[in-house]
């Protein structure tokens, strides 16, 4: 208790309870996540198993290995999962990106790879994207080390080259980062190769509204909130046109001569984030050798495949997600 005369702290920026930011700088967590992320039970997917790993010690970041159980006899592809939260909430462990993730393995007879990274504003961007290419480093050595875990070994056995980045909201900002950082052929990483990204609902940001955030609030999500994301994601006094939220910014760097791999930009067609994402997909599309497609679910909100992950919807999506693996996973 502070002494008579000392000015308490305050209440700077709350976020839905979960998170909030004291004018001292405190960061204060709350330990349930019921306000946003319901208790899905989990699909029937006994076929699937999961494990945790620590893949970064000095910053003991941890990520989660799911593997399918039963598996043809050719080797099986890699799908590294960015979950989202804007860049403050989420971890591996939440139910719904548990499940998505179980989901992906069964689906998509992969092992999936679903990272935690830091959050913000204990850990403000850019150290997200830094332990998003800690963790693509990481899965590099796993293939280099005839040491790494033994889940990339025995049976049909992981195919690092057959790579696929999937982001989820603040993940799918993440996606676009790893993208453009290693480029095409994502030389860095070999004998990693990494064919191609999936950015789910992407989380970009910019001063000027699009007129869908101007639109109405989603069910789970609104305008004040996403703000509140990026003052508390980014740099301090930066603006929602810092290259890190917005790619096509007045400070941006060009993107023209960079040569990435293919992309997949989804997004609901009742996102607030919609109109974000078709811009930053067609802008992309308009420049030389970039191949991205974008794909709009109508009446889907932000997250529709976390929150209802037996909806048609979302089970269109993965069949969508595993038609864009399929026609780039033979290209030299």
């Amino acid at each position: 208790m502070g002494s008579l005369g000392e000015e308490q702290p305050q209440v700077a920026e709350d976020c839905m309870g979960l998170l909030q930011l004291l004018s001292n700088g405190t960061v204060l967590r709350s330990k349930s996540i019921d306000l946003i992320t319901q208790q899905i039970p989990l699909a029937n997917h006994e076929t699937v198993l999961f494990k945790d790993s620590v893949y970064h010690k000095p910053n003991n970041l941890h990520l989660r290995l799911y593997k399918p159980v039963l598996v043809s006899n050719r080797t099986i592809p890699v799908v590294v999962f960015f979950h989202g939260g804007g860049f403050c909430f989420g971890s591996r462990s939440w139910p719904h990106f548990h499940n998505f993730c179980l989901t992906l393995a069964s689906s998509l007879n992969a092992l999936v790879v679903a990272p935690d990274y830091r959050l913000a504003p204990e850990h403000r961007l850019p150290a997200a994207f830094d332990d998003a290419e800690a963790a693509l480093m990481w899965l590099r050595d796993q293939a280099v080390s005839g040491e790494g875990d033994h889940w990339f070994e025995g049976g049909p056995g992981v195919d690092f080259d057959r790579v696929y980045v999937l982001g989820d909201s603040s993940g799918g900002n993440i996606a676009h980062h790893l993208a453009f950082r290693f480029g095409s052929g994502s030389v860095e990483l070999s004998p990693v190769r990494v064919r191609g990204y999936v950015l789910l609902g992407p989380f970009f940001g910019g001063e000027e509204r699009t007129k869908s955030e101007d639109g109405p609030s989603e069910q789970k999500l609104n305008l004040d909130l996403l703000d509140k994301f990026w003052r508390l994601s980014l740099p301090e006094g930066a603006t929602r046109d810092h290259p890190m939220a917005n790619p096509f910014g007045p400070t941006s760097p060009a993107l023209e001569s960079i040569s990435i791999e293919p992309m997949l930009v989804i997004a609901g067609g009742s996102e607030l984030l919609k109109d974000r994402a078709k811009e930053y997909a067609y802008k992309l599309k308009k420049m030389r050798g970039k191949k991205v497609d974008y794909i709009e679910f109508e009446n889907e909100e932000h997250g529709f495949y976390n929150n209802s992950p037996s909806s048609d919807a979302a089970q269109q999506l993965l069949r969508i997600i595993g038609d864009f693996m399929d026609n780039f996973s033979n290209i030299i």
